[in-house]
Parts: structure tokens; sequence; C-alpha cells
């Protein structure tokens, strides 16, 4: 096949628009066309008066081999490159009679998902263990927390649980991560084969939203069930027993141990005590840079006009986003992120007495608000020089959210206006904030460190200039955004294991390789395939 890039439409063009533009491009007959497929359709809105879209097609022909001559020096024509996936290894027929071959996956997020399922695609029967429930049970722990309906519940919440954080989020499938391999379309077609919509192979920025995940992980949770492979819920691993080196086993809270020597540690980044536990036992942890922030909502139409101009409303363009960074004066860099369209800000934090901010969208998207982080980086030179002293700033700035909020879990909020003013907001304004299970008005100032909240007063009406709006006296902060990621990387060798501890395999966000849900699943691939190979080399 042939894929053929930069293919430019109009947004309202016809249905045979498409098939003409390539007919037109490879100078070949209707007859000579046997079929195409759409690999990428993004759209370029660069100028609001004159939006159009980006088609990338892969086509089969007649005259293939005629075509890649002709062809063979334009950048836009080129050989459709193999993406299908390969496995690296089968497990032996009798491999699983011996309970301590069966690895173990700790966490079934996006990174334990995709690891657990590719280790039972190839035979290896993983055991998974999750210290949260399944996911109907920990979505309705998490929506009745958010309404005020129930308690806060450390084990079951927007971090933990069955399908990790990324189960209440946008759903975003997405990265910048180099993929040579392919790996993101693996984990694209099984989003798609778990129930997914197949417009996420080839949309720009594809995303599934909440509800839609609930279900879908349910699949994945069936198909790896299905192929011999175990989900514990409410297991979670107190201890791993590390000898002379190597990985042994886990210890579960309830008193279990499971014997095993190949050990997926996919725990997410929210598992502090876990990474104190391996801190502990003498993990090698390292200290990473990570991001803190609040969450900013303005309506959704002000973003649409600001983006598409006369386009906003149309149908194939959906809801705007946007992506913004901006270079201080004191040496920081604040930026937009996790951008949610239509969306809602949650609330995301998973211990007592702390609140943290998250934003999520359903597949619609069509809530009023639009919301993003505005997070300033942070880097271990602005903390004592120890593993998890990032996890130590996080937590006082959500505790100290949590006091500014009233100690119920209500968020400390402030508009923009009075944040750029410096005073403390008294009364809300257009902008409804959308945050539960509550907000309380304050001086958000007093949340974070000085130089972020100076960082972030500059980026404001910088960005202000990028989208006309976006520094509006109404628009709404809500604090506080400390889990843009893991603030500790877990380093692993060439092999994806532990630099000082063989068997353990620290993989995605938690572990700091990953962010976000497409990076977590190809990083599980990679650690599965690591396990299965090293499996087989015993």
């Amino acid at each position: 096949m042939l894929r053929i890039t930069e293919i430019k439409l109009p947004l309202d063009h016809s249905e045979d628009a498409l098939k003409s533009a390539i007919l037109k491009k490879l100078q070949i007959s209707a007859d000579d066309l046997i079929s195409y497929s759409i690999f990428k359709r993004s759209y370029d809105a660069r100028k609001k008066t004159d939006i159009y879209l980006v088609y990338i097609v892969d086509v089969k022909t007649t005259q293939e081999q005629k075509l890649r001559d002709r062809f063979q020096k334009d950048p836009h024509v080129k050989p459709t490159p193999d993406m299908s996936y390969q496995y690296v290894a089968k497990a032996p027929t009798n491999f699983a009679n011996n309970l301590a071959n069966r690895p173990i996956v700790i966490g079934m997020g996006p990174a334990g998902m995709f690891a657990g399922l590719v280790l039972a695609q190839m035979g290896f029967r993983p055991i998974i263990l999750e210290r949260g429930k399944a996911v109907r049970d920990r979505t309705a722990d998490t929506f009745n927390f958010w309404k005020g309906r129930a308690e806060f519940n450390p084990e079951s919440n927007a971090q933990f649980g069955e399908g990790g954080a990324g189960t209440f989020s946008d759903g975003k499938l997405y990265s910048q991560v180099k993929d040579p391999q392919h790996y993101g379309r693996k984990v694209l077609n099984e989003f798609v084969n778990a129930g997914a919509s197949s417009e996420i192979l080839y949309i720009n920025k594809p995303h599934i939203g909440t509800l839609k995940l609930v279900g879908i992980v349910q699949s994945f949770r069936a198909q790896i069930e299905a192929l011999g492979g175990e989900i514990r819920f409410q297991s979670r691993v107190e201890d791993i027993d590390i000898q002379d080196g190597k990985a042994r086993g886990v210890m579960l809270a309830n008193g279990e141990y499971l014997e095993g020597n190949h050990i997926v540690l996919a725990v997410g980044h929210s598992a502090r005590d876990t990474f104190q536990m391996l801190s502990d036992r003498g993990v090698y942890i390292e200290a990473k840079p990570f991001s803190v922030g609040f969450r900013i909502e303005h309506p959704q139409d002000l973003i649409d006009r600001s983006r598409f101009g006369d386009y906003a409303g149309n149908k194939t363009l959906g809801a705007a986003d946007y992506k913004l960074v901006h270079h201080c004066q004191n040496g920081r860099s604040v930026y937009s992120f996790c951008m949610c369209p239509g969306g809602l800000v949650v609330a995301a934090t998973s211990e007592v007495g702390h609140v943290v901010t998250n934003g999520m969208s359903q597949y619609s998207r069509n809530e009023r608000n639009a919301n993003s982080g505005l997070v300033v980086g942070i880097t271990p030179d602005d903390y004592p020089a120890h593993p998890l002293a990032g996890i130590d700033l996080q937590r006082r700035l959500e505790s100290r959210a949590f006091e500014l909020g009233g100690g119920t879990y209500a968020a400390p909020a402030q508009l923009v206006g009075d944040f750029l003013a410096d005073r403390p907001s008294q009364n809300l304004g257009k902008v409804h904030p959308s945050y539960g299970p509550n907000i309380h008005l304050c001086d958000l100032s007093e949340s974070l460190p000085d130089y972020a909240i100076a960082a972030i007063r500059e980026a404001l009406p910088a960005f202000n200039k990028q989208i006309k709006g976006f520094a509006m006296d109404d628009a709404m902060l809500t604090g506080v955004e400390t889990r843009t990621s893991s603030p500790i990387r877990i380093k692993r060798n060439d092999n994806y294991q532990s630099l000082n501890v063989e068997g353990l395999f620290p993989t995605g966000e938690g572990a700091g390789y990953a962010g976000g849900i497409l990076s977590a699943g190809i990083d599980g691939i990679k650690v599965a395939e690591a396990v299965a190979l090293s499996i087989l080399s015993k």
C-alpha cells in the first residue's frame, strides 16, 4: 500500500471529495484504485477564516510499483509502513503449573492493564494486584464523593482502582513520545477491540471520555481473565520481598504472601506509601521534575470563538482546545496541562485531609466550561535533595489547599481578576465552577510557593494575547493541581528492570516513564515483552 500525506480539503467537503483528491494526487483512474482508508484526519486552524481538514490516507492500487517509482522523490507519497504488532514470545504449554513462574503485575492502570493484557496474550497468565475496587464500584465511590453524598475513601477514588487515574480524565489517547515500533497502534487497536469507537484510529487527538472508559476497562479485564490471567481487587501490596538484590515475591496488606520473581510495578503516580516502602527496601529511586499550579475554567464558547472564529460550533471540529506556554522573567515556565474541552474540574485526592484537582471530560465534551491545568515547572533544586522530597512538597501544598478550602474537601478558588489584583474573591462571576464537592472563595496566593504565584500572574496576561479573554476577570482558578506527573523516577536498565533489583520491572507514569494513557500503555507493552523474554531466559 501507499501512504499519502497532506491531502487538504474544506471542512464541508462532499463524500467523494477525498477519493477524487487521491486520484488527482496519484494521477490514476478510478479503475486503478482498489481501496483506501483514512490513517489520520486533523485540521489546520491557523487562519480562523480558512480552516480546513488535513488527511493522511493509505491506498491500495493496481499501479503500486509504477507509482512508487514515479513518486520516489515526493515526501508525501511513501510505502505504508508495517504497523502490525508481533509478539516477542510465547509461554511454554506447562508454564503456569508452577504459580511462582507467573508474573505479578502491581496496579491496574493503563500501564498495568496493557502489561497484563500482552502477557496474557502471550500465554503467561499474569496475576494482577489492584489496591482499589473494580471500576464500577470505584466509579460509584468517586462520583458520590464528588457530589457530596459519600465520605472520601482513600482506597477507592480518582487515583486508586481499576483503570487507574486515566479512567477519570478526558480519556486522551495521544502522546508526543517517539514510537518507531508503532506500539501506540497496538494500544489504539486494543481500545477499539474493547469497545472504543474506531474513529480513535484516525482522528487527531482522539479521546474516549470517562463513562465510556468504564465499560472499556471492564472489557480489558474480561479479555485478560479469558486468557488465564487473574485480577484481584482490594489487594494492596504492603511489601516486596527482596533477597540478595532479587525480587522474590510480594506481601499483601491482608497478610498473604505471593511468590514471584518477575514483578511489574505499575502503581501510578499517587502510590506514595508504595514509594516509601520501595525506598525503605533500598530500591534505587531519584527525584525528577514535575509541575504544580491550578485549574483554570472559561466558558467553552469563548475558547471555541477564539480558536475557530465563525467556525465555532462546527460538528467536525468539535469543542476547541488549546496548548499554551510562557517563559517567565524569574526563570520559570508556565504551561497549560491536560486541557479538557467541555469538561469538569474534579477532586483527585488520594489521601485524607488533602485537596487535589484534575480535569475530565465525557465523550461528548458538551459541558459549559473548558478547563485545563495552569502549572509551573519545578525541579529537585527547589526542595531538599532526597528522592521522596517532591512527594513531601506535594503533600504540603495539598494539605494547605485543604485548610484554605475550609477542611471539608471543598477546593480553594479565586476569580482570575482578583488573583491578578492580589485580593481575595468574595463572589462568583459569570463562570460557574464545576468542581465538586464544593469550592471556597479565598486568596490563592497562599496556596503555592511565591515563585509559582509570580509566574502564573505573569503568564495570564501573556496567554490573554493568544486567546482573547483568557485573563477575563470572571475566569475561575481552583487549587491545587499537584499530580501532573510522578515526582520520582524508579530507574531501570536496558532490560527494563530496576537498576539494583533483578526481577522488578518499573513501568508507567508512577515509575516516571509515561505521561498519559497512551504513553503508559506503550510502556506497559514494552515491559511485558521484557518480562516474557526474561522468563524464557531462565
